[in-house]
């Protein structure tokens, strides 16, 4: 099943934010809950597509960005005391210190190449483009992201020509070398991949 499939299956675009995903599937869930449709199979069918398919871009899609809340010092001065005694402490209150943007997508880019590096391991191709893009499409300055996803491009490019189906593979070849254009190693194994389908690059 296509990515595309799994967007489909719970009525979302192709490229739905997980913010998205998440509310469709919570109303989907609902509709055709097998306690609320007990005696229908196709609602019970539906709602383990729903779930699989949620489960699956949970595991693609990185999650939102959570806005970090602003550093705010608030401060609280006691009313002036009627009898004579010292007057009261300001009371200071701290907001938590939001942790750094930068730090959060750093520890997002890495904990998404584990992902990465997973999904190539166990050959779930697809998996591994869309997560690569995603990240991609989150970082686009990231010389290191566009590196993984040429990367992956070409593992899929070389598995397809062990599969024979060389017009797809050629076509992952090229995506490989059009996202990572200045990579000088890229090109020499992308060279030797052409040469086993018989083709120029």
């Amino acid at each position: 099943m296509d990515l595309e499939d799994y967007y489909r299956i719970l009525g979302l675009r192709s490229g739905a934010s997980f913010t998205d995903v998440k509310a469709s599937y919570r109303r989907l869930v609902q509709q055709y809950h097998p306690d609320i449709n007990s005696d229908d199979l196709k609602a019970k069918d539906k709602f383990i597509a729903l779930t699989e398919a949620y489960k699956f871009l949970k595991t693609v899609l990185p999650p939102e960005e959570i806005k970090p809340k602003s550093r705010n010092v608030k401060t609280e001065v006691a009313s002036p005391p009627k009898m004579k005694t010292a007057p009261a402490a300001p009371k200071t209150t701290f907001t938590s210190v939001p942790p750094n943007l930068q730090d959060i997508e750093q520890r997002l880019k890495w904990k998404t190449y584990e992902q990465l590096q997973r999904f190539l391991q166990e050959k779930r191709f697809p998996q591994a483009i869309a997560l690569a893009e995603a990240l991609l499409a989150r970082l686009p300055a990231d010389g290191e992201v566009r590196q993984w996803l040429a990367i992956a491009y070409q593992i899929r490019g070389r598995a397809l020509i062990t599969e024979k189906q060389l017009p797809k593979a050629r076509i992952y070849l090229k995506k490989a070398l059009k996202i990572d254009p200045y990579n000088k190693a890229l090109w020499n194994e992308v060279r030797q991949d052409f040469q086993r389908l018989g083709l120029k690059i």
